[in-house]
């Protein structure tokens, strides 16, 4: 089969930015509003997009985002988007550092049976300190620590999914046998973080286990994503920069005994989608004039463990801000880093860069996919994660884009089966128990 582009988009709410909310056309309402979601889900299944993602967080402060001020829960309001779609993959972010490995395993098999197969997990550790304070916690753990906890997390929860063999649920009415009990296992893990006992209180669900994503980007991040993830996302500022990103990770998928072509990497983007590439520029032009240095400031921030930046002067030379970025989002502050002692910008700068960024997704719908043919043919990506930097996007990309995609082979003209492994091109993973019993057989 010939290898196809992936289409994920992100649901965003009231918008990304600090000043996205006060658009004419956005509904201040919408990162609460089941209706938005709802309709902004079914126009990208209507686009044949592989999934819709939910992003989370679980600490705030007043100088958030307005989106992260007051949003719904992922699970929950994909739970509901699956009753309300029907191919299309429902992802959501859920933390390993400030959960219970049980409970996820439950929620997202849980998801994964209301959807007929079509949950995935993005695994994150968090980086905000600050959410130890919502959890009864005294200290966030390291960075190190917290992808040590995400590792055996991950163990714990696909073990748990692996509880019931496929055919373990028997529900024979006439011999009164409901499950067969040496096809139902405990688990018994005790490692340096967990100890669960097992076996999970739902059977498998349609595609086997959730199809697994990962955010990070440091060398941590990197490793844990090509050992054990399905999917990556990344963000690339630059062509160069996708190219980089995925020869490394691809490259770290087959030191670790993986076919690299079974991890995609997805950067986000922010196309911006117009008749001609002179009105794509304009509506770009439009965007970031309405930017105030509050999202500079913002995204900078966050990425700083909403770190106070406003306290320094504009135009003296970045901070010396190394060490609160270390334990933090580790590779976005290294990069921002990178960028200041390469080109020895001031604090204003870097604060406008990340008010304003551009990205090479910008121009007419033919401009637009011949850089995600680009991209996607020459190592930079597997396939893309949309952000809708402006209202009506999304529609424009899955009304102008996708049929170019389309007609020149790269992209899906129809669902390729019923559940999102199907979808991605994915086997469904064999349970551990049924595949120990075949081997003793074979022995």
């Amino acid at each position: 089969m010939a290898r196809k582009l992936k289409l994920g988009f992100i649901l965003h709410g009231v918008g990304r930015t600090w000043n996205d909310w006060r658009h004419p056309d956005r509904d201040v309402n919408a990162s609460t509003s089941f209706p938005f979601y709802k309709q902004q889900a079914q126009l990208a299944e209507r686009g044949k997009f592989d999934f819709v993602f939910v992003a989370d967080s679980l600490s705030i402060t007043e100088k958030s985002s307005p989106h992260y001020l007051n949003r719904v829960e992922p699970i929950t309001i994909l739970s509901a988007l699956a009753a309300a779609t029907s191919h299309i993959g429902l992802v959501g972010t859920l933390t390993v550092s400030y959960s219970e490995p049980f409970n996820v395993a439950r929620q997202f098999a849980s998801l994964d049976h209301i959807s007929g197969g079509r949950a995935g997990w993005n695994v994150v550790t968090s980086w905000l300190g600050d959410t130890a304070a919502n959890f009864s916690k005294t200290e966030h753990p390291a960075h190190d620590v917290r992808y040590r906890i995400a590792a055996e997390y991950l163990d714990v929860v696909q073990g748990l999914w692996d509880s019931w063999e496929d055919d373990a649920h028997v529900g024979d009415k006439e011999s009164g046998v409901f499950v067969d009990p040496d096809k139902l296992h405990r688990l018994d893990h005790k490692g340096e973080f967990f100890q669960v006992r097992g076996p999970l209180n739902i059977k498998r669900g349609p595609q086997g286990q959730p199809v697994i994503f990962q955010a990070g980007a440091s060398d941590d991040g990197r490793n844990f994503a090509a050992k054990r993830a399905d999917a990556i996302f990344t963000h690339a500022p630059t062509f160069e920069d996708g190219q980089s990103f995925y020869r490394d990770v691809k490259s770290r998928a087959q030191g670790f005994g993986r076919d690299p072509d079974d991890l995609f990497v997805l950067p986000g983007i922010s196309a911006i989608v117009a008749d001609t590439d002179a009105e794509a520029e304009a509506l770009y032009r439009g965007l970031a004039a309405s930017e105030s240095l509050d999202t500079g400031f913002g995204y900078l921030s966050r990425t700083f463990n909403d770190h106070d930046f406003r306290q320094y002067d504009l135009d003296a030379p970045f901070p010396d801000v190394a060490h609160i970025g270390k334990n933090s989002q580790q590779s976005g502050s290294n990069r921002i880093l990178a960028e200041v002692r390469a080109e020895n910008l001031t604090l204003r700068q870097v604060v406008e860069r990340l008010a304003t960024p551009r990205g090479a997704f910008v121009g007419s719908p033919e401009t637009v996919a011949d850089t995600l043919q680009t991209w996607f043919e020459q190592g930079a990506a597997d396939g893309f994660v949309l952000f809708e930097p402006l209202p009506g996007q999304l529609e424009a990309f899955v009304e102008k884009v996708v049929p170019i995609l389309q007609a020149r082979g790269l992209f899906r003209a129809e669902y390729e089966g019923e559940t999102f492994r199907d979808s991605l091109g994915l086997p469904v993973p064999v349970n551990r128990y049924t595949a120990a019993r075949g081997d003793r057989a074979a022995a």
